[in-house]
């Protein structure tokens, strides 16, 4: 994990991501990139007869935030000991984000900031995981920067993707105070809960199996509740195990902790 892709912004989650990215950059030798996207089209109209404007006002007003977040980012980091570098890319979040991680081991995002129903707004945390064949890091803006000592969670069903956030996250685990792997009913996937946890021993990570019934309630109820209970810094898990379209139509796993995590969740797709 030598290159860690950081999404940057005037956003409250920013400063939790960069003390993440850098505890994780000073424990793998890795080097930050942060990563300013300015969808500068937004700045071009058209009219019903097919001509274009360009908002120079409004465009200058961005470049010159979009210069002074490089710099102060720069100027933070500075100090740090870690080695990084700032970038600004023309477009949206998503697909600069995309593109950037194709060189990347570990892209770093936020949850979206929870309203006064506890409802988090959308972030490209889950497009970006679906979307890069590299493991995300969601952090709650609100939260904690990443703990390597805390307790950490692995939602395991035996499918490739958690297979997939498995072998992403288990570097993460060698500090931690205590690693729960937890099933939820059988498996759906064709690889037992015992492989996994045969894996993880193998890079010195001795994980609890807890075996849950999946009972009245959903498999995304009950992992919120395990994860209520146990307190977990970290929740591993694959993204999005069925068709995207079927979990944004009747729910699943990966939307509900999207919403509703309270921790950060390390996804893979």
């Amino acid at each position: 994990m030598r290159n860690i892709l950081v999404q940057a912004g005037n956003d409250p989650g920013m400063a939790t991501r960069i003390e993440s990215a850098l505890a994780i950059g000073r424990r793998f030798g890795a080097h930050l990139s942060l990563l300013i996207s300015s969808p500068y089209q937004q700045f071009i109209a058209s009219d019903p007869f097919g001509g274009m404007y360009l908002a120079k006002e409004q465009l200058a007003q961005a470049q010159l935030a979009d210069l002074e977040l490089e710099r102060r980012l720069g100027a933070e980091l500075a100090r740090e000991d870690v080695p990084w570098d700032v970038a600004v890319a023309d477009g949206d979040a998503l697909s600069t984000m995309t593109l950037a991680a194709t060189l990347s081991d570990l892209a770093v995002v936020s949850l979206g900031a929870c309203d006064r129903r506890g409802q988090r707004a959308p972030t490209i945390a889950a497009d970006l995981a679906l979307t890069v064949p590299l493991p995300v890091l969601a952090l709650p803006p609100e939260g904690a920067s990443f703990d390597f000592d805390a307790p950490m969670m692995v939602a395991w069903n035996g499918s490739p993707q958690a297979a997939n956030a498995l072998r992403a996250g288990v570097s993460l685990m060698g500090d931690a105070r205590n690693v729960i792997l937890v099933t939820v009913g059988e498996d759906e996937g064709r690889v037992p809960a015992e492989d996994a946890l045969r894996y993880m021993s193998r890079y010195g990570v001795h994980a609890e199996l807890r075996r849950e019934a999946k009972g009245p309630g959903t498999a995304e109820e009950v992992l919120e509740r395990v994860a209520v209970e146990t307190k977990p810094g970290l929740i591993v898990m694959g993204a999005f195990g069925r068709p995207r379209l079927r979990e944004t139509l009747f729910g699943g796993v990966t939307r509900y902790l999207l919403e509703a995590a309270p921790t950060p969740l390390l996804m893979a797709h």
